[in-house]
């Protein structure tokens, strides 16, 4: 017997095994920096709020195979990934804040920064207000982040911790699943943020928190950030659309104060359709060999959103008509496919029934393997008439033959 060499060995694994195994970095947006002008508003007074967005992720590093090799099988290749800023928005919170908001604002490559600048009015009682700056982008996520305005104090806003949320959520969730949620907390200040409590509040009976309500953290540092991971479930009858779920997070800076912040999470719920066989029959309900016979195929949507455009077909080796159109199916509903068919050998027929259509979440199709069973031709009823016939011919000439005279011969 031949030693195997281990290059040949080597060669065997590097063709049997294609692996592409991408390490991602996922895009996040957030406040890198703030400036306030003037520092110190009086009240009335106008002034600016300019933030700078941040897009956190630089690439992707993606390792992939690249034929036999002695030393490696890998190399590796960086992919930019951007982040699309859907709008951005200012929250006065006894702030005036003046103008509108940043509607689609478009892609951010990775670690590009750009400056957004809010007009507002200082209220005309003095002390330390925290407008928020609202940013969501696509698929999911939103960031919360308070700037500190000073109207008329001498508290040294610097000194003190801010904290902002960057919320990730899935992208759509559809009634009656669980949908994990991140929570994070930045501390964009200057000092440790203390005793923090985040409470999730209850906006609706369609999204509850499945474990605690309250989540507490003793500190977070200056420049650091917190996770909070959430799960949230939904009510199988929860209607489509957003869900927005109350956070209120409290805590303390180094001055002893407690400061009150407010975000939401935002939940897509998107029902799904889930389509069925209902029943099939088929009529005549009892058909042989050699009979036409239509058959009907009830397909229910036993899920949480409308099917539309349902189309079911069969691939039955018969004459007829093989492609039925049914429309939209509701939740909760059923509709018939109907199919002519001509004659069909006798015995079980396996045939498989394929049902496309759209709901919320794409296209979608569906098949079901299904067996039809048919009588072989009944001959009995021809049979019968035949013999019948017989009879009624041999008793004529029975009847016939016994009444005839007989004629005798001289």
């Amino acid at each position: 017997m031949r030693p195997v060499h281990p290059i040949s060995v080597l060669a065997v694994l590097a063709i049997l095994i294609l692996v592409i195994a991408p390490v991602t970095a996922e895009p996040t947006v957030t406040i890198s920096s703030f400036e306030v002008t003037p520092q110190v508003l009086m009240p009335g007074d106008l002034g600016t709020i300019t933030v700078m967005l941040t897009n956190t992720a630089g690439s992707a590093t993606i390792s992939e195979n690249t034929g036999p090799q002695v030393s490696g099988f890998e190399s590796s290749k960086t992919t930019d990934i951007s982040v699309f800023i859907e709008k951005a928005g200012l929250e006065g919170n006894g702030i005036d804040v003046i103008g509108d908001n940043y509607q689609r604002i478009g892609d951010l490559g990775p670690g590009q920064t750009i400056p957004l600048t809010f007009l507002i009015r200082a209220p005309a009682a003095t002390g330390l207000y925290f407008p928020e700056v609202w940013v969501d982008t696509k698929g999911g996520r939103s960031t919360r982040y308070p700037v500190p305005v000073n109207v008329n104090t001498q508290i040294a806003v610097a000194k003190l911790a801010v904290l902002g949320t960057a919320v990730t959520t899935p992208e759509a969730v559809k009634p009656g699943d669980a949908a994990a949620v991140r929570l994070d907390l930045i501390n964009s200040g200057e000092s440790a943020a203390e005793q923090i409590i985040v409470r999730i509040g209850n906006a609706s009976t369609s999204v509850t928190t499945r474990d605690a309500e309250l989540y507490h953290i003793r500190s977070i540092p200056a420049g650091q950030s917190e996770a909070v991971d959430i799960t949230l479930i939904t009510d199988r009858k929860a209607e489509n659309g957003i869900v927005a779920v109350p956070v209120t997070i409290q805590y303390y800076t180094i001055d002893g104060v407690r400061h009150t912040e407010n975000a939401a999470i935002n939940l897509y719920i998107r029902g799904k359709a889930e389509i069925g066989i209902a029943s099939i029959e088929t009529s005549p309900e009892r058909f042989a060999t050699g009979e036409p016979f239509n058959l009907i195929i009830r397909i229910e949507n036993a899920g949480t959103g409308d099917a539309k455009s349902v189309r079911a077909t069969i691939d039955l080796p018969i004459s007829g008509t093989h492609e039925a159109f049914l429309g939209k199916i509701k939740p909760g509903n059923d509709a018939p496919a109907l199919f002519r068919l001509g004659s069909a050998p006798a015995g079980d027929l396996q045939y498989t029934v394929t049902v496309s259509y759209n709901d919320e979440w794409g296209d979608q199709t569906e098949t079901f393997p299904l067996s039809l069973s048919v009588a072989p031709a009944d001959y009995s009823g021809i049979i019968i008439g035949i013999l019948v016939i017989a009879l009624l011919a041999f008793g004529a000439w029975w009847i016939f033959i016994r009444k005839t005279p007989v004629k005798n011969h001289e």
